[in-house]
């Protein structure tokens, strides 16, 4: 069915040149992309700030959080999804011109967070169970089970605060959503040298840093939600009673979200799990090596998240070849951003991967191994900025299946057993049936190369095929 052009003040980053054609404006993108951009690096720097406290105890340390970093991220993603969801809710309602709704949506994703609470708790309790398969060292298995339990515990607040976050990125209110960050941030870093250090919790402390912060984040959020101009403007405080099929509509569109961040983390999950059977050093090495591309993707990501709701507000005004336009631009900028950072990370070399080295343990060889990971990095974000910014633009639309699909079978059929083969000398693998080519820490970035090239063109075409236009949410027509 033809869309029914809205008026051209309706369309986000319009203008109007000299002769009556529509433009990108640019400077738009820039003021809605710029605050995202920051918070996303602002959670880098989180990341970042919490290696450097964890490398302060130990190498073992590091490891043991490096270990199980994307394994937490499964299950925080998976349910997280249905945080996500709201901001491409929201951002096709206000496109739409309907505030009570996207205000409705918002109470929708609330709700739906807090429901995931038991499924937290009931992963959390059964942390042992999930990593003794992995067949850790023992003295890193401690540590991991010290951090899980804590740690995913509170992984409802997360989702909480990408809901709230959801609403404030929809609507275009972008600078409130980094205030947040920066408060969760801040409260992070020092939570994290009171509870590690001065109270002696050591990485439990870390956890427990990360959850209270978040819940401080989450305060701020609703009681700016429920401040005097947005109730005036979304009646806010008036709709906290939505229709159950407004929550089941959230977890429609957010559990294929959080599903396709869930098959991408776990196959990196996998990918570190036998980075640490290997050995301490390629696991400690890779981890700091992950972390420090967290500078590249993650602001990227703010940049992605422009997108969704650029393209969101865009189809809820009714004009999705103004979608598509927006679309191209902001996954352009995401690939120039990404590769201008992951050359500069392998230029810098063992001068960024030796900060956070600092712990007792083989420092140098870490180091060494780090800056040599960092040349194949760089490459890995040139291909991973196209998939950002392919999928990102699809979630604004509401395309959330393939991309999905994709991660998974690109994942679990490709990324996992090329890892393993390449990483894997014959007799040292977690299986014998597979080629196995001994390249260790070199051949596991190498397979994630391939795997994140492939991902990326995929998406890619997906998008260019158009297919995200036909494309209706519930609710939005």
């Amino acid at each position: 069915m033809q869309d029914t052009l809205c008026p051209p003040s309706r369309l986000p980053a319009l203008r109007i040149d000299a002769q009556g054609r529509r433009r990108v404006d640019l400077r738009a993108i820039v003021h809605l992309a710029w605050p995202l951009f920051l918070n996303t690096g602002v959670q880098a720097v989180l990341n970042l700030t919490d290696t450097w406290f964890l490398g302060r105890i130990s190498v073992d340390a590091l490891a043991a959080i490096g270990t199980i970093f994307f394994l937490v991220l499964v299950f925080v993603l998976f349910l997280g999804g249905v945080g996500q969801g709201v901001q491409t809710l929201v951002a096709q309602a206000f496109g739409a011109g309907q505030r009570t709704r996207a205000a409705a949506d918002t109470w929708a994703g609330l709700y739906a967070s807090v429901c995931t609470a038991p499924a937290f708790l009931l992963v959390a309790v059964l942390g042992h169970w999930i990593l003794v398969p992995f067949k850790l060292d023992p003295a890193v298995q401690a540590l991991a089970e010290e951090y899980w339990f804590p740690r995913v515990l509170g992984g409802w607040t997360a989702v909480a605060v990408w809901c709230m976050s959801g609403f404030f990125n929809g609507v275009g209110r972008t600078r409130i959503t980094l205030v947040a960050a920066v408060v969760i941030a801040v409260t992070n870093a020092g939570l994290n040298q009171l509870l590690m250090f001065e109270l002696g919790w050591g990485v439990a402390g870390a956890a427990w840093a990360t959850n209270i912060a978040q819940l401080v984040g989450l305060m701020l959020l609703v009681g700016i939600f429920l401040a005097p101009d947005l109730r005036r403007e979304f009646e806010s405080h008036r709709l906290w009673r939505p229709p159950l099929r407004a929550i089941w509509q959230v977890f429609l569109l957010g559990i294929p979200m959080g599903a396709a961040a869930t098959a991408d983390l776990a196959g990196f999950t996998m990918f570190q799990l036998m980075l640490s059977r290997y050995g301490a050093v390629e696991a400690a090495a890779s981890q700091i090596v992950m972390m420090l591309t967290t500078v590249s993707f993650m602001p990227a990501i703010g940049i992605a998240l422009a997108g969704t709701t650029l393209v969101g507000q865009s189809i809820g005004a009714k004009d999705r070849d103004w979608a598509a336009t927006l679309g191209n631009r902001v996954i352009l900028l995401c690939t120039i951003y990404m590769g201008m950072v992951g050359g500069v990370l392998a230029l810098l070399g063992s001068h960024a991967v030796r900060p956070f080295a600092t712990g007792d343990g083989n420092v140098e060889q870490v180091t060494t191994l780090g800056a040599h990971l960092l040349w194949i990095a760089a490459l890995y974000q040139v291909f991973d900025a196209i998939n950002l910014g392919c999928a990102f633009c699809l979630r604004g639309a509401g395309d959330v299946k393939f991309p999905a699909a994709m991660l998974l079978v690109l994942s679990w059929f490709g990324f996992v057993p090329l890892t393993h083969m390449l990483t894997f000398a014959p007799g040292e693998g977690l299986v014998d049936f597979l080629p196995q080519f001994g390249l260790g820490a070199t051949g596991s970035w190498i397979a994630a190369v391939v795997y994140i090239c492939l991902l990326g063109l995929s998406l890619w075409a997906r998008w260019q095929s158009g297919r995200w236009r036909h494309i209706t949410l519930a609710g939005t027509h």
